[in-house]
């Protein structure tokens, strides 16, 4: 039965979350139990896509991206793929409509990953559009699940989520995106010479595009909220790990929370939650 490859498929996307990402999983995990699958679908159709560009070194990454974009559409309009991870995708793709523009858009982001590109106020603004904001509206479709008004209502909140979370993960990586993919996204910024001045304008860019993601957080619809103000929690908290440490320091390593302290702020956030105080 075909109910058997789709649990597989969910089961794929699951596993895959889990072994690239213990922040996501983490907030995947507190959201109501009907979102789970979904949400695990689109991380791992996305980070499926990243690890062809960011690790497959010594394969043609270019085909490799056009046959995994060839796969997804033919996925999508069959409602069946080989690949499990699609096959997870495309269903959550057909059930809950999501806008198949905001799938091209992700994977241009990803095929801009491809080359070196001198990154502009424009192209960074595209790169992070497609990248990141448009990921959050395809989790926005799940958590609405069908309502257009509620849709259109919390959108601008899950792009600026969306866009703090990818600024932050630009600082996190900074030193493997410069010195092993030879990539530099901050627009006017030399990283060979990387200094706090312009590390602190990056920063301000986030704290506002976070302070304005937990007003659209505190409105979103209890089976989601948690689960999303968990992530929120784990990047703010990594955010300001990062705002600590000098331009040069970051650019000699990479920084992380701990998975034991995830867990102690996955509790303080069940109770915040509890008590409405977020």
């Amino acid at each position: 039965m075909k109910e058997i490859f789709d649990q597989l498929s969910a089961d794929c996307s699951r596993l895959t979350t889990k072994r690239y990402s213990t922040s996501f999983s983490f907030g995947i995990y507190m959201l109501g139990k009907d979102l789970r699958l979904p949400v695990h679908a689109i991380y791992g159709f996305v980070r499926l896509a990243d690890e062809i560009v960011d690790t497959f070194h010594h394969y043609d990454k270019k085909f490799l991206l056009d046959k995994f974009k060839h796969d997804t559409f033919e996925a999508i309009n069959l409602g069946i793929s080989l690949n499990p991870i699609l096959n997870s995708f495309q269903k959550v793709v057909n059930q809950y409509k999501i806008d198949h523009d905001l799938i091209v858009l992700f994977l241009k982001s990803m095929e801009m990953d491809l080359s070196e590109t001198k990154y502009t106020a424009e192209l960074y603004n595209e790169y992070i559009l497609g990248s990141a904001e448009v990921v959050g509206l395809m989790c926005l479709k799940v958590f609405t699940n069908g309502s257009n008004a509620d849709y259109e209502r919390l959108k601008p909140y899950a792009m600026k989520l969306g866009s703090a979370f990818q600024k932050v993960n630009f600082l996190r990586d900074v030193k493997a995106d410069h010195q092993g993919l030879k990539r530099n996204y901050f627009p006017n910024v030399n990283l060979a010479a990387f200094c706090d001045t312009q590390k602190q304008q990056i920063e301000t860019e986030i704290e506002q595009e976070f302070a304005a993601a937990l007003s659209g957080i505190k409105l979103l619809p209890a089976s989601s909220r948690n689960g999303v103000y968990l992530t929120y929690i784990y990047y703010k908290k990594l955010f300001g790990k990062i705002k600590r440490l000098s331009a040069e320091k970051i650019m000699t390593e990479r920084i992380r929370i701990s998975n034991t302290r995830k867990v102690g702020l996955m509790f303080d956030s069940i109770i915040r939650n509890k008590l409405n105080v977020i």
